[in-house]
C-alpha cells in the first residue's frame, strides 16, 4: 500500500486541535457555572480564552478538511507539503496565542502570548492563499 503520508500532518493537527478545544469549551463553560473567580474576574481573559476555543475547533476542522481534499486540490506533493505545514503552524499557533494572552494578563492588557495570534494568522492566511493559486493552475 502506497500511502501519501502527507496529509499525516493536517489530519493529526486537526484531531489535536479539536480534542483539546472542545474540552476547553466545556471547561470554559464548567468555570462559568461555578463562578470561579480567576476567570469571571476578568472580562478580557474570558474573551481570550473563548477565542482560543473558538479558534481552536475551527482551525482543526479547517485542517481536516484539508488533509481530506489537499491531494485532490495540489498534486504537487512538494508544494501541498510546504502549504500543510504552514497551515499546522499557524492553526497552532492562533488558538496557542489567545489562549496565553489570558494567562497572567491585566484587565485591558493580554499577556505577551497574544504576539503568537497574528503570527499565525499570517501562516494561515498564506497557506491558504498558496493553496488558492495552487488550485488555479
Amino acid at each position: 500500500m502506497n500511502e501519501d503520508p502527507l496529509p499525516r500532518t493536517s489530519l493529526r493537527t486537526g484531531l489535536w486541535l479539536l480534542a483539546f478545544s472542545l474540552p476547553l469549551g466545556l471547561t470554559l463553560e464548567a468555570l462559568h457555572a461555578w463562578k470561579v473567580p480567576v476567570y469571571l474576574g476578568s472580562a478580557l481573559r474570558r474573551e481570550l480564552w473563548t477565542l482560543a476555543h473558538a479558534h481552536g475547533n475551527l482551525l482543526g476542522i479547517l485542517c481536516l478538511v484539508f488533509a481530506a481534499i489537499g491531494a485532490r486540490l495540489l498534486p504537487d506533493a512538494a508544494q501541498r507539503q510546504r502549504i500543510e505545514r504552514m497551515l499546522a503552524i499557524g492553526a497552532v499557533l492562533m488558538p496557542l496565542g489567545f489562549l496565553l494572552g489570558g494567562v497572567m494578563n491585566r484587565e485591558g492588557d493580554p499577556s505577551l502570548g497574544i504576539v503568537l495570534v497574528p503570527l499565525g494568522g499570517v501562516f494561515v492566511f498564506v497557506a491558504l492563499l498558496r493553496a488558492a493559486l495552487a488550485a488555479r493552475r
